[in-house]
Order: C-alpha cells, then sequence, then structure tokens
C-alpha cells in the first residue's frame, strides 16, 4: 500500500479539525475527497494520525488499534479494495451490558469482532499469521459500535481513515480463551437486536482468518513508522455486516465459544 502524500501541513491540520468536530460534536460532513479529490490513502493515514496525537494531547489513552472493511462483504457494500486501520482510545471503551448514549453519536450501526490482546509487541513488515497467534495473549468477543461522520453513511477509503476508520465505541465481553483452543477460521456468530436475529457470520469472514487481518494491521503500522505494543487490545474486523441501531434497541452477540457480548442504546 504506497503511504505517499499530497497534502500540505496546513490542508492536514485544517482536515483534522474538521474531522475532529465531527466526532466530538456529533455532526455530519461531506466526505473530504469532495473538498480535495486528489487525496491518497497516505493522506488519510496523515490526518488520523494528526487525530490521534490531538486526542493523546487532551489525555486521551491509546489502548489499542482496530482494523476496518476486512471482510468481502464490508468491501462490497464500501465499494473497496484494501482494508483500513484505525486506532481506539479508553474513551472508546464501554463496559458489557452498558447503556450507550447515541445522542453523541450520528449515526451509529454494530457488528461483531473477534478481538486480540497482546502479550508481546508486534513491530516491522513482513509479520504474519503465526507471528500473531505467538504474541496473543487470549481472544475474546467484542462488538464495536462505528459511526461515519459522513453524510448519508458514503465514503470512500481516503475519507474514511482520516475519520479514524468510523470508530466510535467498543464492547468487549464473554469469555476470553487461548488462540490454542480455538478454530479462530469456524468460529460461528449471531447477532440479535431487540430479540431478531440480524446478522450471522464466520470468522473466516475476516481476510480468511481474523490473526490476518491483525498481521496485515501491523504491517500498515510499520509504514506509518508505529508498532503494535504488548498490552493492546486490537480488533480484527467485522464478521457480520454492519447493523443500524438507535436508542431503544439492544444487541446481543453470541459467538460460538466465546459466549456474548451485550448492550443496549439510550438517548
Amino acid at each position: 500500500m504506497s503511504m505517499n502524500t499530497t497534502l500540505s501541513r496546513e490542508d492536514i491540520v485544517r482536515l483534522c479539525e474538521r474531522v475532529e468536530g465531527a466526532q466530538t460534536r456529533a455532526y455530519a460532513i461531506p466526505k473530504l475527497t469532495d473538498e480535495y479529490s486528489g487525496m491518497t490513502i497516505g493522506d488519510g493515514y496523515a490526518v488520523q494520525n494528526e487525530l490521534r496525537h490531538r486526542f493523546i494531547a487532551k489525555g486521551h489513552k491509546l489502548v489499542g488499534w482496530k482494523a476496518g472493511l476486512t471482510s468481502k462483504a464490508k468491501m462490497q457494500q464500501m465499494g473497496v479494495s484494501v482494508p483500513s486501520i484505525g486506532f481506539l482510545t479508553d474513551r472508546m471503551a464501554r463496559p458489557e451490558n452498558a447503556a450507550i448514549s447515541t445522542s453523541d453519536l450520528v449515526h451509529p450501526r454494530v457488528e461483531c469482532e473477534v478481538a486480540f490482546v497482546m502479550k508481546k509487541t508486534l513491530a516491522g513488515t513482513g509479520c504474519t499469521r503465526q507471528d500473531v497467534l505467538d504474541a496473543t495473549d487470549y481472544v475474546l468477543p467484542a462488538v464495536e459500535i462505528i459511526d461515519s461522520r459522513f453524510s448519508g453513511f458514503k465514503f470512500d477509503l481516503a475519507s474514511v481513515i482520516a475519520d479514524n476508520g468510523s470508530s466510535a465505541r467498543f464492547v468487549g465481553g464473554g469469555r476470553a480463551r487461548y488462540v490454542d483452543e480455538l478454530d479462530l477460521r469456524t468460529l460461528g456468530v449471531v447477532m440479535e437486536k431487540n430479540g431478531e436475529i440480524v446478522g450471522m457470520g464466520a470468522s473466516a469472514a475476516v481476510l480468511g482468518h481474523p490473526a490476518d487481518a491483525i498481521a496485515m494491521l501491523v504491517n500498515i503500522l510499520a509504514e506509518l513508522g508505529e508498532d503494535l505494543p504488548a498490552g493492546s487490545f486490537v480488533m480484527s474486523g467485522g464478521i457480520t455486516e454492519a447493523v443500524a441501531v438507535k436508542a431503544g434497541d439492544s444487541v446481543t452477540a453470541r459467538f460460538q465459544e466465546l459466549g456474548s457480548v451485550s448492550m443496549r442504546f439510550v438517548e
């Protein structure tokens, strides 16, 4: 993946402020490429990096990373061909069974993911599935609440990367398991909203194996001059298509072998 950038430092700061405003005050903005039509993936990551440094400067703690658009379903849904990554902070985390407010989100959607917690740092290009499995402390089930800040949930890859991969909230729960106790390719997942099944899938939907998504994430981090530290919480990408939620909805994700994760949405 080419990380070449075309935006000036002023443009990067300006776009970062635009995204940050939309995220912190929950309003929709046009996709960034409407104004900057030549924006590259590298430009998207430059804006995302600026956003990460701003949040950290304001006291947010970086707790991990997430792979986005890793399933064929998500790529088709969004019309993209390459996955992407985004950062996760402590202020995005919500506890199991939490009541999650929707008033500070634009158009929230939920998706089921397998989360990895790392016991070793991974760095450099050429990271493989086995490297990831060897460096993993345990896996657990998670639900990501994504929230694209772009009008009509319409965007391209450069814009979604700048918007930190639509990251908004995440909930981990269920049962933590060691990777050698599971076949991470074949875990079945069912998502229920208000007691009705709204999504089903198997973990192989994530690039064939969720650890491959983490390996790809480490390789992208290396291109950005970053590593994946020990202790990181890493979300491997949506197994199911993203399902819209609103205040009054309750969601439960049931994972074979990993238990379930629940949350409800309020104003």
